[in-house]
């Protein structure tokens, strides 16, 4: 495909016309919410029902390019998901509605918000490739003890964390300016490498219509995927090239494919444990998971080189 790992500059559903039916694997979108906030090249103010219809343009063009097996994602504050679930409802199956919790400031006469929403839609939900993830167990931050009472259960834990529900509380909004680049809607990147991990494999491509400056390329990258990017302005096109330039691709541990945050594994898939338990230390005695976080044998930059060790000897 001409458009594989690439960011064109352009009009999403110009470019997305121009791309083949069921040729995509995933397609994640994450589009202006019409809260007129101030981006470098675009207004992000339409009238209602201006908006809408632009809406169900682009996704009905998503979903068209994704393969039968594929997934797409549409991330928003729940007022626009309820729309855009209408209009997915008609086109494709519904999988998920995923509560990412991400507090924001008290809006007056309201509920305070605290999470935006991720729809999980399927192309074909009896052929969609969907994988079980693991996160880490979610800890007391001075105690280190396990936030959830297992109760007699202790025995059976899982050693890593448990599946990953619906309700993602563990990944944190990007608030601190020295990690933001000039965008004012910037994702977290192991968020997208979550939602990448748990519906492609090694090679996939992913699209993003709406893809700033860069994030769901770079965790596509990063974790062995090819991607599609589609930008309107060309500062934000420019900012994620040099990233993705500087950006290696090798989140691993061993040959599986992880996501990694702060030089800990935030996300793996289930399936892939038996393959990544050699490279953690795990207690003998099961019930200490209830007190001990089980960390990596090595540090991450020695298992990385290891492998690039063993790749240049074969």
């Amino acid at each position: 495909m001409e458009y594989t790992n690439k960011i064109i500059a352009g009009d999403c559903l110009t470019v997305m016309r121009s791309i083949a039916d069921n040729s995509v694997d995933v397609t994640f979108a994450d589009p202006p919410f019409n809260l007129k906030k101030k981006y470098n090249g675009y207004i992000d103010s339409r009238e209602f029902e201006e908006y809408l219809h632009w809406c169900q343009q682009w996704i009905e063009q998503m979903v068209r390019i994704t393969k039968p097996t594929g997934s797409i994602f549409v991330h928003n504050i729940p007022k626009w998901l309820t729309y855009y679930a209408s209009f997915l409802n008609s086109v494709a199956d519904f999988r998920h509605w995923i509560s990412w919790s991400a507090p924001t400031s008290p809006m007056g006469k309201s509920l305070q918000p605290a999470h935006y929403g991720i729809l999980f839609y399927a192309k074909d939900i009896k052929q969609n490739k969907c994988y079980e993830l693991r996160s880490p167990h979610k800890r007391d931050r001075k105690s280190e003890y396990l936030s959830k009472d297992y109760g007699g259960k202790k025995a059976g834990l899982h050693p890593y964390g448990p599946l990953v529900s619906d309700v993602w509380t563990d990944i944190h909004r990007v608030k601190h300016n020295k990690y933001r680049d000039e965008h004012p809607c910037q994702l977290p990147i192991h968020l997208l490498e979550r939602l990448i991990l748990m519906s492609s494999d090694e090679g996939d491509t992913i699209l993003d219509p709406f893809m700033g400056t860069g994030t769901t390329a770079l965790a596509a990258k990063r974790i062995g995927r090819k991607y599609i990017g589609i930008e309107l302005d060309t500062k934000y096109v420019e900012i994620a090239e040099n990233k993705l330039s500087q950006e290696i691709g090798d989140s691993k541990l061993g040959e599986t494919w992880v996501s990694f945050f702060l030089r800990k594994v935030a996300t793996l898939r289930n399936i892939d444990w038996e393959i990544v338990a050699p490279y953690f230390i795990i207690p003998e005695d099961p019930k200490q998971i209830d007190v001990t976080e089980i960390e990596l044998n090595q540090d991450i930059d020695e298992i990385r080189d290891i492998r690039h060790i063993s790749r240049r000897v074969g």
